[in-house]
């Protein structure tokens, strides 16, 4: 059984690494079952459970001779490390890997309330003694891609900026529904609010262009005006033009001398 557990693991490419986990669920009965949760628990990528405890063979295991592996599977669905350390008599002993991952899982559960959580809760709720060790923990969690977020030394404090979804109880579902439905209120006065900020973008916009209109309107009106008065002007130019065009023609003609009219006579009367 544990190698065909370790080929399937290794053949698995798929977006649900859980799936597997639950395809053999259907098989695996009493130690088969337990096997199966032991490597659950340590694989890598696997950080959702609800299916798997759904599954009947392992609902099976809360009430037999194997409560311990049903209740730490539960645990690391949703629980945290502090509640390990509460519960430890009633849980089997972890990994070193096992007990990473719930670690690592825990800091995703404080996430979930406080986006920037200071060194002493994660300090405490870890379980961890110095600050080297759980900024080590931090780290491996960001490259494992379980959180996104910075190390803020100079405040002792996780920035998350993302954090992986876990499984959701029965009993959190009126929480989730409230936190939607607040959401959803907020987005809908958010709509409201961009609305009214179009109308009013609007209105503004064709007040604006009548207000164009009427300037280009008036510009059309002035223009016609000064076109009108400037036309008796030009026409009392033109007619000044005139008059004096004809006048200068009449200087430039030279008269008859009367002179020379009688020298002709004169000749002739010689002749």
């Amino acid at each position: 059984m544990k190698g065909t557990m370790a080929t399937d693991k290794g053949s698995s490419a798929g977006n649900n690494p859980l799936e597997q986990f639950v395809l053999l669920a259907k098989s695996a009965k009493g130690a088969a079952a337990v096997e199966l949760v032991k490597q659950v628990l340590e694989a890598p990528g696997v950080h959702v459970f609800g299916e798997l405890l759904d599954m009947p063979n392992v609902v099976e295991l809360e009430n037999g001779p194997h409560a311990n592996y049903y209740h730490a599977l539960h645990l690391f669905a949703y629980g945290t490390y502090r509640q390990y350390l509460e519960n430890k008599a009633k849980l089997l002993e972890l990994t070193p890997v096992q007990k990473k991952k719930l670690q690592h899982l825990t800091i995703v559960t404080l996430a979930t309330k406080n986006k920037c959580i200071p060194y002493a809760v994660l300090l405490q709720e870890l379980d961890i003694k110095n600050v080297r060790d759980l900024e080590d923990l931090i780290i491996e969690a960001i490259y494992a891609d379980i959180i996104h977020g910075k190390l803020d030394q100079k405040h002792s404090q996780l920035e998350v900026d993302y954090a992986i979804g876990r499984d959701i109880q029965p009993a959190d579902l009126g929480s989730i529904v409230s936190t939607l439905q607040d959401w959803c209120d907020s987005c809908e006065a958010v709509l409201s609010c961009v609305e009214t900020q179009i109308n009013r973008a609007n209105a503004e916009k064709n007040r604006r262009l009548k207000h164009k209109e009427a300037i280009e309107q008036e510009i059309i009106n002035i223009k016609k005006t000064l076109k009108t008065q400037s036309q008796d002007p030009d026409e009392a130019m033109a007619t000044d033009s005139r008059e004096a065009v004809a006048q200068g023609g009449d200087k430039g003609k030279k008269p008859i001398k009367a002179k020379g009219l009688r020298g002709s006579s004169k000749f002739w009367q010689k002749s």
